[in-house]
């Protein structure tokens, strides 16, 4: 059995709910905020039985806009996100598994109801999100692209973000949640049905999923929100040996050219305000929490990101390119220079 087969019988067969799971890594451990609880509350029970998602992925913003699931399993993302986009927006949810496919689709016109538009206004497609130029998908016509706790299911992740960015418009987000372990795996572990179903055996490096990331053109990964994972089942745990787990949420932004470090170029950024449910502060990653009204200082990557993506008539933009000041402060890489004094010895490491 191939993994994605044993993936498609993990979550066919094995899970007949949430209540199934064996660890926390395939569940939303953060309560959500109270205007998505409403919601979430909304979703029929059914499909929320058969949830198995790590974050939010609710990024705001996308009324009128089309969107990508990957991986939507049962559908409760994607009926979420329906509600977002509101009745003139779209989403498409992709999914190997057919039984879950089958949930989500049985509930669209439910759904629809529920949210008083006229007719459904998602989409369910059977396929590999890997070989996501087989779906028959446009190119260049999704807005944002979202996933809940699936890349780690796939062996080859590069493809996944590869496809998604060209899938994406230019300016367009991938945003994410998926879960991260502290050093590479042992490979025999991905035969392990139980640790790989549990989002874990195949779970990346974080490092690895840097790099990977980078080289698929998201040049600027940036992280949202992360917590550890548990993992109470104790043969489980031995399985996995001394490897610690992180549940995370990053934004990539399709923005070609963005620089490999956080370069200041004195520009700035006002919030005017206006996102629904953000409209005194803007939470843009874990380290940009943006006041409406307020100077707030930012690299040469988010002025361009924040300019070039849809959140750009949020903002007025100060400053241009024409002068440089080194690594913008409290971020990048500093200065190798001045650690040492000629008295000191070199030895042969990095640090």
């Amino acid at each position: 059995m191939n993994i994605q087969q044993q993936v498609k019988r993990y979550y066919g067969k094995t899970l007949t709910s949430s209540e199934d799971l064996k660890t926390d890594a395939c569940c939303t451990a953060v309560a959500p905020p109270p205007w998505l609880r409403a919601i979430l509350n909304a979703i029929h029970p059914e499909v929320s039985a058969k949830y198995y998602g790590c974050g939010l992925i609710a990024p705001l913003a996308l009324e009128g806009r089309r969107v990508l699931d990957l991986g939507c399993g049962s559908g409760r993302d994607a009926f979420v996100l329906s509600a977002l986009v509101g009745e003139h927006g779209a989403v498409v949810g992709v999914d190997i598994t057919p039984e879950q496919l089958a949930v989500a689709t049985a509930h669209r016109a439910w759904h629809a109801r529920r949210f008083g538009f006229a007719r459904s206004n998602v989409e369910f497609v059977e396929g590999d999100i890997a070989r996501l130029e087989e779906i028959g998908l446009e190119r260049d016509s999704f807005d944002v692209i979202v996933s809940n706790c699936v890349i780690n299911l796939v062996e080859d992740k590069r493809a996944v973000f590869e496809g998604a960015r060209a899938l994406l418009k230019s300016g367009g987000e991938f945003y994410f949640s998926d879960v991260y372990a502290d050093r590479r795996l042992p490979p025999d572990l991905k035969h392990d049905p139980v640790a790989y179903g549990e989002c874990l055996a195949g779970a990346l490096y974080w490092n690895d999923f840097l790099q990977i990331a980078k080289q698929a053109g998201f040049h600027d990964p940036r992280l949202v929100s992360d917590r550890p994972i548990a993992v109470a089942d104790s043969q489980l745990k031995k399985r996995l040996g001394a490897a610690t787990f992180h549940s995370a949420t990053f934004r990539l932004f399709n923005v070609s050219d963005l620089e490999p470090s956080c370069e200041d170029y004195g520009q700035a950024v006002i919030y005017k305000g206006g996102i629904d449910e953000a409209d005194d502060i803007f939470f843009f990653d874990a380290h940009h929490r943006i006041e409406k009204g307020r100077i707030f200082p930012v690299c040469g990557n988010t002025y361009r990101i924040l300019s070039e993506s849809r959140f750009a008539p949020y903002f007025d933009f100060l400053g241009d390119w024409s002068a440089h000041y080194g690594i913008f402060p409290g971020c990048g890489t500093l200065s190798p220079f001045g650690r040492t004094s000629s008295s000191e010895s070199v030895s042969g490491s990095c640090c």
